[in-house]
């Protein structure tokens, strides 16, 4: 099935339904206008009275400030909003989203997120922004979850950006976990790094007050199930940045248009 952003992607056996708009798109867009694009066109699946879960990030942000405006405008009634991070749970609250938690709403009717990679089953990297643990919960309560990225996220595997696949570790021996991580995938030559901060090169802690262990692959790690089981196996792991078989939408905005990928 011919998309268009066929290149990007391999033959997969997933199926999916596939449909493109916004053809008016500007020719020559920036990467955060991309993002903006693909964020508006996650929020017209937002419906009143709906429970929404807020991603964390660049893109989802934008998706955060168009609830927030269609919510003043007097469009959306009755939005609760489940927020991924502290930084999201902040925002929300300055666009006047009324907020609450899993123990109140256990069912999400929709999340929006972005995602760091997107492979041709819709499986995705997640947690380059350090909100793993919290995002899966929510996102994994929930019963449709919208992914918005621009084409740079599409990859024809998990791990083929070369970018970092976050493992979020509790801090107690971390080399030591770090170390078990680059032996679980030394045939796909990994390299695991403690994430350290932008801003003072501290080692970056976590909402959860836990560390993150970036795991760099020059090749497939294969069978992402396995791959999964494998890691949460490991003594000393919370969770890692793998979502496989999450997303139910993926929109994609690239300077041709917006391109709508749908799980079936």
């Amino acid at each position: 099935m011919s998309t268009t952003y066929a290149p990007h992607f391999i033959p997969s056996k997933t199926v999916l339904s596939t449909s493109s708009s916004f053809s008016s798109t500007p020719l020559i867009m920036s990467q955060d206008e991309l993002k903006k694009t693909a964020a508006y066109k996650a929020v017209e699946f937002v419906e009143s009275g709906m429970v929404i879960g807020l991603g964390t990030g660049s893109t989802a942000k934008h998706a955060v400030d168009r609830i927030g405006d269609l919510i003043q405008q007097g469009v959306l009634t009755n939005i609760v909003g489940i927020p991924t991070s502290i930084k999201t749970y902040e925002h929300a609250l300055n666009v006047n989203i009324t907020l609450s938690d899993l123990e109140t709403h256990p069912v999400v009717d929709l999340a929006i997120d972005g995602a760091d990679e997107v492979d041709p089953d819709l499986n995705l990297v997640k947690g380059r922004g350090g909100a793993l643990l919290r995002e899966k919960m929510i996102e994994f309560a929930s019963k449709k979850f919208v992914v918005i990225v621009d084409e740079s996220k599409l990859v024809d595997y998990i791990g083929a950006s070369g970018l970092a696949f976050p493992v979020e570790v509790v801090p107690f021996c971390w080399k030591f976990t770090a170390h078990r991580l680059e032996l679980l995938f030394e045939e796909a030559d990994c390299v695991a790094k403690i994430r350290t901060s932008v801003e003072t090169g501290e080692v970056f802690v976590t909402d959860n007050g836990n560390y993150t262990i970036d795991l760099y692959f020059k090749k497939s790690i294969g069978d992402l199930k396995v791959a999964s089981d494998a890691i949460l196996r490991l003594p000393g792991v919370v969770e890692h940045g793998l979502f496989v078989n999450m997303a139910t939408t993926v929109i994609v905005a690239g300077e041709d248009g917006v391109t709508v990928k749908n799980k079936c």
